[in-house]
Formats: C-alpha cells, sequence, structure tokens
C-alpha cells in the first residue's frame, strides 16, 4: 500500500463538497432540492417541511417515522444513517461507541449495504442543521451526563443539570467523535444542510448574524468542520430591487456569516447549488488571496488616529448616556471619566 497519494491521483479522485446554508425562515432554503439533479439527490427531512417540494420527484427519508418504526430516538437513527454514510470511524476503539466498526456492521445489518442504500446519490441534503441540533439536545438531556449526584430532586435521585446536557450536545455535534465530524469524511458525496439565521442584537444594540442552532459550541465550530458557510439572503440593487442570493465571503459587508474553502466562489453567487456544486468542482480558482498591507503615509496614520479617537469619544459618550438612561449612574460616571482622559489626549 502506497504512503503517498500523488497529486495526480488525488485530482483523478474527483471531489465532493460539504455545506451549510443558513437563511432566514421562508426564503426557500428547502426548495433549493430543485436546483439539484433531482435523481442524485436524497433528502433527509427532520422538521416536516416536504411541502416546499410537493412537485419535486426527490427520493427522501422520513426520520422521525423512520425512528418510531425502529423503536429509537431519531436522534439515534441519525447517528445509525451517519455511520451508513460514512463508514467506520478507525479512531473509535470501543465497540458500544458510535461510528465504531460494531457500529457499522449493525446499520449494515438493519440498513443494507452502503453500495446498495446510496450509490445513486450524489448529494445527501439535510432539512435542517437547526432541528439536527434540536434532536441531538431532547436526547441528550436524557442521558447521564445530564444528571448531577451533587444535586438532588425531591425524590433523592441526581437532579438535572443543564451544563452536562450541552456538554453532551456538544460532544454529539462538533465534538471528535461527533456526528459532524463523521460525516465530513465522505469523499464520494456532496452533503448539504439547511439552517435558519437569526440576528442576535445585544444591550449596547450591536447585532450579529448567527446559525439558529442549539449549543454555542456548535454555533462557534461549524465553520472550522464545512468545507462552504453560506448565508441565502434578501439582497437589493441601488435602485431598490429586492433579490436572493448566495453570500459566500467571510469578508463580506453585512456580516453575514460565510466562508469559501474552494476558494472558487464569488463574493455573491446565484442561488442555485447545481451551479454552485460544478464551480466548486471546477478548475477555474477565484484568484491567489493578497496579503499585503495597503501603502499609509505616516501622516495619514496619524489622522487616522485622531479621528479614531474621536470615533471611540463619540461611542462612550453614548454608552454613558444609555447607562445613565437606564438607571446606573455609578458606570455612566466612570464611561464620562474615560470621555474627559480621551479628550484631554487630544489637546
Amino acid at each position: 500500500m502506497a504512503l503517498i497519494t500523488t497529486a495526480e491521483e488525488r485530482l483523478s479522485q474527483g471531489s465532493s463538497a460539504s455545506l451549510v446554508i443558513l437563511g432566514p425562515a421562508k426564503i426557500g432554503k428547502t426548495s433549493l432540492v430543485k436546483t439539484l439533479d433531482v435523481p442524485s439527490t436524497l433528502v433527509v427531512d427532520m422538521e416536516a417541511g416536504m411541502l416546499a417540494l410537493g412537485d419535486c420527484d426527490v427520493d427522501y427519508i422520513n426520520v422521525r417515522q423512520r425512528a418510531v418504526e425502529a423503536g429509537i430516538h431519531p436522534w439515534e437513527f441519525l447517528r445509525d444513517f451517519a455511520c451508513l454514510i460514512a463508514g467506520p470511524n478507525p479512531a473509535v476503539t470501543q465497540d458500544e461507541q458510535p461510528y465504531s466498526h460494531v457500529h457499522y456492521e449493525y446499520v449494515v445489518k438493519e440498513f443494507g449495504a452502503r453500495q446498495n442504500v446510496l450509490g445513486k446519490y450524489k448529494t445527501i441534503f439535510f432539512d435542517s442543521i437547526t432541528d439536527t441540533s434540536r434532536l441531538c439536545f431532547s436526547w441528550s438531556k436524557t442521558q447521564p451526563e445530564a444528571f448531577s449526584d451533587k444535586k438532588l430532586d425531591a425524590a433523592g435521585k441526581p437532579a438535572y443539570d443543564g451544563r452536562g446536557a450541552y456538554g453532551k450536545l456538544g460532544q454529539e455535534m462538533v465534538g471528535a467523535g461527533g456526528i459532524f465530524n463523521q460525516l465530513k469524511h465522505t469523499p464520494d458525496k456532496n452533503l448539504i444542510f439547511v439552517g435558519l439565521l437569526d440576528k442576535i442584537t445585544d444591550d449596547y444594540g450591536r447585532s450579529d448574524w448567527v446559525a439558529q442552532v442549539e449549543g454555542s459550541k456548535t454555533g462557534r465550530e461549524l465553520a472550522g468542520i464545512f468545507d462552504q458557510i453560506i448565508s441565502m439572503v434578501d439582497l437589493a440593487t441601488s435602485e431598490g430591487q429586492h433579490y436572493r442570493a448566495f453570500v459566500c465571503q467571510q469578508l463580506n459587508e453585512w456580516g453575514y456569516p460565510a466562508g469559501d474553502r474552494s476558494g472558487k466562489l464569488d463574493m455573491i453567487e446565484e442561488p442555485h447549488l447545481g451551479k454552485l456544486l460544478d464551480k466548486i468542482a471546477g478548475n477555474q480558482n477565484r484568484g491567489p488571496l493578497s496579503y499585503a498591507l495597503p501603502q499609509i503615509e505616516q501622516v495619514a496614520m496619524q489622522d487616522d488616529g485622531l479621528a479614531y479617537r474621536q470615533m471611540v469619544v463619540g461611542q462612550t459618550s453614548d454608552t454613558a448616556a444609555m447607562l445613565k438612561d437606564k438607571g446606573h449612574p455609578e458606570a455612566a460616571g466612570h464611561m464620562q471619566a474615560a470621555v474627559q482622559h480621551l479628550q484631554g489626549a487630544d489637546k
């Protein structure tokens, strides 16, 4: 067995991609299935959203129904299916753990051989990553890790501990032996997860766009696992005409979650998965990344420094006023003292 795969061998093997597509509710994420090659696409339905595909002749799996038939939790069914998709994980050495060789042999016995079940499909479309996390969390709350011996309930039994439940959620979703790290080792199929996009605004009025998933650890680590993070959003032309688009690059002016591992996607792409996958698999690169800093004159840097301090003064003054209005005079006083210090530095 050759130790090294040559460049020619690697390029001849073809490629697949893993994508997360986030967008607000009802923007048409599930309907993206219609832009794929339907005969070679399998939909994994977790949120009873097949109404959007009522006129589409696509194969699908109803996770809830299959779990009921098997007499197991839907999350356990999803783990079984992920094991069939990606095969056994050689890093799992304990037979009773998910994705072990024993687990794989079990799912092959239950579902059939991988090639017989999944051979015709090039793309597996999961609807949705939001519901994947919810199913995992509902299961995690029933596991031993979700109960603490340090705190007992009225019956004298270990009480529920939310920290343990969220810890279990993180392990199952994005841990080294989690479902997403299992699925990313699937070289022969495109894996697409769609999910909800949330706008979170803090107490200071600052907004951030994030994936709507259970557990902060899950949301933070998606970009490191999946090849492409894409936001499907409503944009507008300078004339005010609205259109749906894929935002595909991290450094975008709207702050949408995005990232392109392939280096082949433009900032904005047409919301068409078939064309997008063709572009990712193609030979046309977007162009080399530039790491050079812009040339800035020293005088300009000094002017920018003054402008920056003036901006900070304005923001700090606004924060002080807000704290005073909310009934926090002491904190407002500290902020105002900072304003006076900055103003003195400019004199």
